[in-house]
């Protein structure tokens, strides 16, 4: 009677304490938005931070971020809503758009090539990741400052009339 059950014990006190918190950081990893209102509002970077975030995503609702609008894709954004000379991260498409020059539109992937972090921001001609410094020019994709060593994969879209689609 002077035993202890597993219940009760140390060892399994700990065990469960490591198992939520391994589950809570898991959790939080991968959740992403998790909520499932992706495009529904809130904040640009929807990690619930400050309306100044240095990216940003052009407004949408919910229909703009159903799938795919026919053949060319799911519209993006707007040229109106791509900066001259910057661009705009898409985190949830984990894409940065950039147009170097009026009129020239190009895409990349949003994950860093150093430690796949998504970038943060696109200011001064380079698309930033904030994790470790490294800054990719927006007219190529390569890398201006490391540490990453390789460019930014370029991703397709289309541009018609106003309309920039990931395709």
């Amino acid at each position: 009677m002077t035993g202890t059950t597993p219940c009760t014990s140390p060892r399994a006190t700990r065990r469960a304490a490591l198992l939520a918190a391994g589950a809570a950081a898991l959790a939080a990893g991968c959740g992403g938005n998790g909520g499932g209102d992706a495009g529904a509002g809130g904040d640009a970077a929807g990690d619930g931070s400050s309306p100044g975030t240095p990216s940003r995503t052009p407004s949408s609702t919910p229909s703009d971020t159903a799938a795919p609008d026919g053949p060319a894709g799911r519209e993006l954004a707007t040229t109106d809503d791509i900066p001259v000379g910057g661009g705009v991260v898409f985190r949830e498409e984990k894409v940065v758009v950039t147009q170097p020059e009026q009129g020239d539109f190009k895409a990349f992937s949003a994950i860093c090539t150093h430690q796949s972090c998504l970038v943060a921001s696109v200011s001064d001609g380079t698309v930033d990741c904030a994790c470790h410094g490294s800054r990719f020019r927006i007219t190529d994709g390569s890398v201006e400052r490391g540490p990453a060593t390789r460019a930014l994969p370029a991703e397709r879209i289309t541009v018609e009339g106003n309309s920039i689609r990931l395709t």
